[in-house]
């Protein structure tokens, strides 16, 4: 990945055919602490920004050969985004208004004024950084995006909408990798809470004699290890939202406590004989029945009551089949982005395969299931037989339903079994696509050739047998 330009002092390239300029503009760049690459021609300035990264090009308007202007239709014709200010000895308000209207964010009259100039740099690199960071939190954003078309989907949205505007508690129920943490960061995020933190806990991720200390917090030498003050999560998410997940495996010691606190408002350290108050809305979340927990005396009822006011149910995948393509789109574009990869779009038959799959890890597993794909996929789009490879099972179809299989939903064997099952499946389908040729196959799975060998020596991959039956 491309240093980004914008972190440090930035790395400009600066255009002019005259050798005098160019020498007075690297020195001037140079004392103000930047680097500049200079250079003649148009020609090679766009060589230069198609192979390197700079954080802006400043480039003469009237060249030998191809101008500025010419320049800049050649830089938008390549995809090059570096922001490009046009100086000019000739300048003519046409010119101007030419250059702007190619995407020249300023234009520049000589004999040039050194303290203008460093002006408009700083000032183009403060948009520009400006820009990048937005542009990252759009990205940031999107991951935490619920994505959907399904009328099932749509009705839930418009009760979540609803609910976030108000401090009601809300219980979100629903299986494994149905996206309960982003329903809860949806939420708090549409809620008048939204500048304030979201703080997260997964009750079944802490061990029973820690969770006391890491909702309420403890004092320094509370207990043997306590070196210090430490901060629980009700305080830290003190006037914005708690995210208690899988509240049904939290031990009910800690549920009395925990109700104690939501009726009070306030917590009181591991160790502290202080009262602290908070204000957090808390908003649970579970995969298991709250109902038969309480009845089962797993679960205290007067907590139960104060927790399920508003339930949100989220569907399975399975019960949303109509939101596979958009998703499976969704996570094709962001995991494309986040790793710098070409898109591929997903071919209407494999999007089928993903649609009769039955997706007992609901959208998480889709997501995975869409990386696998992207890495599999050795042409310019995913196939049904990048499809089968990638979902569970034998890799000719096993695991998606009404398929050519036999309905074995899963391999046999220990997990390390399976995973290698997997990788042969993987290097034999990619060597047949191939031709059997070596350096190609190795470039599709982005191994080194005599990584491959090894693989395949490893995997049991006989090379000439499996010439032979093909």
């Amino acid at each position: 990945m491309a240093n980004n330009p914008l972190a440090h002092k930035a790395n400009l390239l600066v255009v002019d055919d005259d050798p005098n300029t160019l020498a007075s503009l690297a020195r001037a760049f140079r004392l103000a602490g930047y680097e500049a690459v200079v250079c003649d021609s148009a020609a090679r300035a766009l060589e230069l920004a198609k192979s390197e990264s700079f954080g802006l090009i400043l480039s003469d308007v009237v060249m030998p050969g191809r101008g500025g202007l010419e320049l800049l239709e050649d830089l938008k014709s390549a995809g090059v985004t570096t922001p490009v200010v046009m100086i000019s000895g000739q300048a003519t308000i046409e010119t101007a208004v030419k250059a702007t209207r190619l995407g020249a964010v300023d234009f520049l009259e000589k004999p040039l004024s050194s303290e203008k100039l460093m002006v408009t740099v700083e000032n183009v690199l403060k948009l520009s950084r400006l820009e990048v960071e937005n542009r990252d939190l759009r990205d940031r954003l999107g991951r935490h995006e619920i994505v959907w078309k399904s009328p099932v989907m749509e009705r839930l949205m418009a009760q979540i909408r609803r609910v976030a505007a108000s401090e009601t508690r809300v219980c979100i129920l629903g299986e494994t990798g149905t996206g309960k943490e982003l329903v809860a960061r949806t939420i708090h995020e549409s809620s008048p809470r939204h500048g304030g933190p979201f703080v997260t806990l997964n009750c079944a991720a802490v061990p029973a004699e820690l969770i006391e200390s890491e909702l309420f917090g403890h004092e320094k030498g509370a207990f043997t290890g306590a070196v210090a003050r430490h901060t629980g999560k009700f305080e830290m998410a003190h006037g914005g939202t708690l995210f208690l997940d899988e509240i049904g495996d939290m031990p009910l010691a800690m549920q009395a406590k925990l109700l104690r606190v939501l009726e009070e408002g306030e917590v009181e350290r591991v160790g502290g004989n202080k009262p602290v108050p908070v204000d957090a809305r808390v908003v649970v979340a579970t995969h298991r029945n709250l109902e038969e927990l309480v009845k089962q005396n797993a679960f205290r009822q007067d907590l139960f009551h104060r927790i399920y006011v508003f339930p949100v149910a989220l569907p399975p995948l399975r019960q949303r089949l109509d939101d596979i393509p958009v998703l499976a789109q969704h996570f094709a574009r962001q995991i494309s982005a986040q790793n710098g990869w070409k898109e591929k779009a997903i071919v209407p038959e494999a999007m089928e395969d993903l649609r009769h799959y039955a997706w007992p890890g609901n959208v998480r597993e889709l997501r995975n299931v869409v990386e696998r794909l992207l890495l599999i996929a050795s042409g310019e789009s995913v196939t049904r037989g990048d499809v089968r490879l990638a979902l569970p099972g034998t890799g000719r179809g096993v695991g998606i339903e009404n398929s050519e299989s036999d309905g074995t939903a899963t391999r046999p064997g220990t997990l390390a079994e399976r995973v290698e099952a997997f990788e042969r499946e993987v290097l034999v389908g990619e060597l047949t696509r191939n031709g059997h040729h070596m350096t190609n196959t190795a470039r599709a799975l982005g191994l080194e050739r005599s990584h491959l060998y090894k693989k395949c020596q490893q995997l049991g991959i006989d090379l000439r047998e499996l010439r032979k039956t093909e």
